[in-house]
């Protein structure tokens, strides 16, 4: 009898329907998206109220819960954690052209797969192979979805059946669990590994080639280093091996970038076009990492082996849509002039922010958050990260706006900062939460400084 007395709280589905709040919401979504939606929320507190965590339900929270549930599930979140190429965040923002081709592909017809000039059926990879190619130095050029499925495809059309020879010391695994031996094992290769972990030299590589030989592969580590008393064959000597034994050498560089990050203090990191001048047969790297541009895997090498991953039937499984191509289109096009690409994609710009505007940026921040009651707030110097399996040794310098609570907790103040909308992601050290203006675009500053007013208020 008391459970039905609770449950009578409910208001009837019509009748919230036609609530002046929820018309606006049908109006900006959809009456079936906000029903929906509303039977949720009513189906969750009626388990609340059957539970006891809930006694009494009142009009103002049964709309918060509808506007909560009806908010997308891929969202806007401001990124403060200072990691660039954050997976778990998304990795690169394109840049202002690569927006503005995005659109227009998705609210045109285009000409994905028709060439203009014949009249006839076209080929997608056309849309930016003559690009890839002039800036990689290469022959062909084609683009599948992510870099796994480039090294996939790689393997399964120049080895399938046959062996493929490796240092122990590249057999890396990335974020998601994509390792090497995975990738080889379902591309229908045989992994042959040579040398150790820490140690591979040419004669390794010369003992293990038989006539089952398919390829030679180097794996760049993108992702992590081997220091100490460690060896590995260079590319070019790698290179010269195979054209003595005629086989192909796949280079797989993961991060990949055409940018020499090196002239500007970073740690060396082979380019794209060096390491197809060194004369490897097959380069893939990844889109949407220090190329700053969408999610892809990119192919780029000796046309003789690229037609014919064309060609593989795999190849439409991995393919790329229209949306993707012209987002990277845009960004290569942005690599025509190379202080033009540092300027205007974002990658690069946050990557090589010079440590006085960081301190700008932070106090910026650090005086808006002070006139909060019951706030902390001091700067401190401290370093980003690249991420996205990018340049692991990298130190990149910022300053830090660490900030805290009385009586708050780091994690009780993390969770709340990702309540807010749009959500803020931070990271938090000894007790402070800590705020990197690196990744904090200009108009992040004033959502930022809101979710700490809801959260101090009590709000999130």
């Amino acid at each position: 009898m008391e459970n039905t007395s609770l449950l009578r709280q409910l208001p009837a589905m019509d009748e919230l329907l036609r609530h002046p709040e929820v018309a606006e919401l049908i109006a900006s979504h959809s009456r079936g998206m906000v029903r929906y939606a509303a039977r949720k929320v009513m189906d969750r507190l009626r388990e609340e109220l059957l539970r006891g965590d809930r006694s009494q339900v009142d009009l103002p929270t049964i709309l918060s819960y509808l506007r909560q549930e009806l908010r997308p599930r891929l969202r806007r979140v401001i990124n403060a954690t200072g990691v660039v190429l954050h997976t778990n965040l998304g990795r690169a923002l394109l840049s202002a052209r690569a927006r503005e081709a995005v659109l227009q592909a998705m609210t045109h017809y285009t000409n994905l797969e028709f060439n203009l000039l014949s009249g006839k059926r076209g080929e997608r990879y056309s849309l930016v192979e003559e690009l890839l190619c002039l800036l990689a130095g290469a022959e062909a050029a084609m683009v599948v979805n992510n870099n796994a499925a480039a090294v996939l495809l790689a393997l399964n059309t120049l080895a399938a059946g046959r062996e493929v020879v490796v240092s122990r010391g590249q057999l890396i695994e990335i974020g998601g669990s994509f390792r090497i031996p995975d990738v080889m094992r379902q591309s229908g290769a045989t992994l042959v590994e040579v040398g150790t972990t820490n140690k591979t030299h040419r004669r390794d590589y010369r003992e293990a080639i038989t006539e089952r030989t398919a390829l030679i592969l180097h794996v760049h580590m993108s992702n992590y280093r081997i220091v100490g008393f460690t060896s590995e064959v260079p590319v070019p000597e790698l290179v010269a091996l195979a054209r003595e034994h005629a086989l192909p050498v796949m280079s797989d560089l993961g991060s990949g970038s055409l940018v020499d990050f090196s002239r500007f203090g970073f740690p060396y990191e082979p380019t794209v076009q060096e390491t197809v001048a060194a004369g490897v047969d097959v380069v893939t790297f990844s889109g949407d990492k220090l190329l700053g541009g969408p999610q892809a895997g990119i192919v780029v090498g000796k046309r003789d082996y690229v037609e014919r991953m064309k060609r593989n039937p795999l190849n439409r499984a991995l393919r790329i849509d229209k949306m993707t191509l012209a987002a990277l289109e845009a960004t290569l096009q942005e690599y025509l002039e190379e202080e033009e690409a540092l300027e205007r994609i974002p990658t690069l710009r946050m990557l090589l922010c010079s440590l006085e505007e960081l301190r700008t940026r932070a106090e910026r921040v650090a005086h808006e958050l002070e006139g909060l009651e019951g706030i902390e707030v001091r700067l401190a110097e401290g370093f980003s990260q690249v991420g996205g399996g990018a340049l692991p040794t990298a130190q990149l310098p910022t300053w830090l706006v660490e900030v805290r609570l009385a009586s708050w907790g780091e994690s009780a103040l993390l969770k709340a900062l990702r309540r807010a909308d749009p959500p803020v992601v931070a990271r938090a050290e000894k007790g402070w939460v800590l705020l990197d203006p690196r990744t904090l675009a200009e108009e992040d500053f004033p959502w930022l400084v809101n979710a700490f007013r809801q959260a101090v208020g009590g709000e999130l």
